[in-house]
């Protein structure tokens, strides 16, 4: 299809682009470290793809699809999987349905091509498709996917703009992410955090091994590296919450290069901060997940109604590479080169960058300032030490947690519950809170109203936890984790890969529920308040219990505590606070009294 380049005169660059390339790999191998260089952006137009280059990195994308078929760095032709067809290496995806038995994959297929800038500074290009109603088993959406790179970036960026207009159908939008599949043979090495880094096992490995309960979940009984053999592969290991995903990638090797995701803010993903989303995992795969219902459900699921509008930008993230000749022996060395990149990244957003006037730059934005204290069962205010406070669509104590067609915009209290929400996009939001230690959800009383260049003084502001009198006993603390209750070792068959710190992991393991029964093979969980620790002695999930025959049933859990006193004239409150729950019911039964 013809397609615009936004200029007259573009000449292809390929001869002047190859004899560079030459002197690129010769610099690399001289100086052994990060390529810095001031040679400037090109557009490299083609029938069928267009080429964008800085001297440092090569991108190759298929005119009009859009999809990302060649990265060339570092001496190295292309860091994608060249096994794979082309339209399988680097694109945008969504699951989509409009009835619940119709469940729809589908690549964001460009089918116009446009140049938006082609500067020696920067080059920004357009992939768009627009709904054609006559197509009514496509997608009802409008969308524009931007890939960017700049001069003396080593790597580039990525963003789109998504929108329906009035009178459009139902649909309901499970699913939106950017995928990149890279080199199997080249990447081994994945870094997800300081503590989650390891050797991964290939994709063989997978085919090869066991499938267990659910199909990501395999047994390797026979992979390539025998180190490995005996332990359970799961991409849902490798999970993270929003807030703690900031980058995470793979190190390959021969040369030493790495290939990160570089998540600068999660305004434009939906859960708010404590999401949790995968990451990275075997293939070699490296993800970023904007909308998803994992460890949510339903509730994620972004639901359009017949007629409803919605324009969102999703994006840029950044797609940084970086090498260094010393990482063949500590590939961590070049984790922490990424982890530099980040201060970089989130200190220049919302960045200046994109063309698009659909992204909102920071002179357009506002915003919001206060300190949080907290009123719980003394007559002396606490600060909100630590917590997390955020604005988010209007809704519900706590609605943050399910919404996903917004932005929320989220940071954490100082000691003294000082917060300073800086960059929002102007619109209507509540303010929500959730402070490490104290149960409940915190809503400002009124809505806040943000526009552009607005500064909002909130002063001082307080949380009157849910609370009907003095503390009598307490299981845990509510801070949305269950860390502090008892994680039990993985069922002996299945090894355990140890990482230098497994705070993170422990609870990650495959089969850990099984260990409740082995733990309680006749009778459930009693826990003694004042005799039983939560730390030994509560089970770390509320789970079913297999009785064999693929039969499972629910679990009744007791609570057995004294009361020196009982006042039959008042009532006693139990709070729960739940870190996190998906397809369950959990019942209080009954409220006994032993003599």
């Amino acid at each position: 299809m013809p397609h615009k380049t936004g200029m007259e005169g573009v000449d292809s660059k390929c001869h002047l682009y190859a004899n560079f390339r030459a002197d690129l790999i010769f610099i690399l191998s001289k100086n052994r470290r990060r390529l810095t260089t001031t040679t400037a952006v090109k557009l490299d137009i083609q029938t069928e793809q267009v080429t964008l280059s800085n001297g440092i990195a090569n991108v190759t994308l298929s005119i009009p699809d859009g999809l990302v078929t060649n990265i060339s760095y570092g001496g190295i032709d292309n860091l994608l999987a060249t096994q794979n067809v082309k339209n399988d290496r680097g694109y945008w995806d969504v699951f989509w349905n409009q009835t619940a038995s119709r469940r729809v994959r589908k690549k964001f297929l460009g089918t116009s091509f446009e140049v938006i800038m082609d500067s020696e500074n920067q080059a920004e290009i357009s992939f768009k498709n627009t709904w054609n109603a006559s197509e009514s088993d496509e997608l009802p959406l409008n969308f524009d996917i931007r890939f960017v790179m700049l001069r003396d970036t080593p790597g580039f960026y990525t963003y789109a703009i998504f929108e329906r207009l009035e009178g459009w159908p139902l649909v309901y939008i499970e699913n939106l992410r950017i995928v990149f599949k890279l080199q199997q043979d080249m990447f081994h090495y994945m870094a997800i955090s300081d503590e989650r880094q390891r050797v991964m096992p290939m994709p063989v490995d997978r085919e090869t091994g066991e499938v267990l309960d659910y199909k990501e979940a395999v047994l390797l009984t026979n992979p390539t590296n025998p180190d490995l053999k005996g332990e359970v592969d799961d991409k849902y290991f490798y999970v993270n919450d929003n807030k703690d995903d900031r980058v995470h990638g793979w190190v390959g090797a021969n040369p030493p290069v790495g290939f990160w995701m570089i998540i600068p803010s999660d305004e434009f993903r939906t859960g708010g901060p404590y999401k949790q989303d995968l990451t990275s995992h075997v293939g070699p795969t490296v993800l970023s997940v904007f909308v998803s219902r994992h460890y949510a459900g339903e509730d994620l699921v972004i639901k359009f109604q017949q007629g409803e509008p919605w324009k969102k930008v999703i994006g840029p993230v950044c797609l940084y590479l970086n090498s260094d000749a010393s990482a063949k022996d500590s590939p961590s060395m070049l984790w922490d080169d990424a982890k530099k990149r980040i201060n970089q990244e989130v200190t220049s957003w919302p960045y200046d960058f994109p063309v698009s006037t659909d992204y909102i730059k920071s002179n357009q934005r506002g915003a919001v300032r206060g300190q949080l204290f907290v009123n719980d069962s003394t007559t002396t205010l606490i600060s909100a030490s630590n917590a997390s406070v955020g604005l988010a669509p209007p809704g519900d104590s706590g609605s943050w947690q399910r919404e996903n067609k917004g932005y929320q915009f989220w940071i954490k209290a100082d000691a003294s519950g000082n917060f300073s929400i800086e960059n929002v996009i102007s619109g209507t939001y509540n303010l929500y809170a959730t402070v490490p230690g104290i149960i409940g959800d915190y809503k400002y009383t009124s809505d806040v109203q943000v526009t552009p260049g607005s500064s909002i003084e909130l002063g001082s502001l307080v949380y009157n936890p849910p609370r009907n009198g003095v503390t009598l006993w307490e299981i845990g603390v509510p801070d949305r984790t269950a860390a502090e209750f008892f994680v039990p070792i993985p069922p002996p068959q299945f090894k355990v890969h140890v990482y230098q710190n497994n705070s993170e992991s422990i609870f990650r393991q495959y089969g850990l529920w099984e260990q409740y029964s082995a733990l309680y093979p006749d009778n459930d969980l009693i826990y003694n308040v004042g005799t039983n620790n939560y730390s030994t002695d509560w089970f770390f999930a509320h789970v079913t219990r297999n009785i064999g025959n693929n039969t499972y049933n629910a679990t009744t859990w007791r609570i057995i505590f004294s009361l020196e006193s009982v006042d039959n004239t008042s009532n006693y409150t139990l709070q729960l606070a739940l870190a996190a729950a998906q397809r369950a019911e959990l019942q209080v039964c009954s409220l006994s009294l032993i003599p």
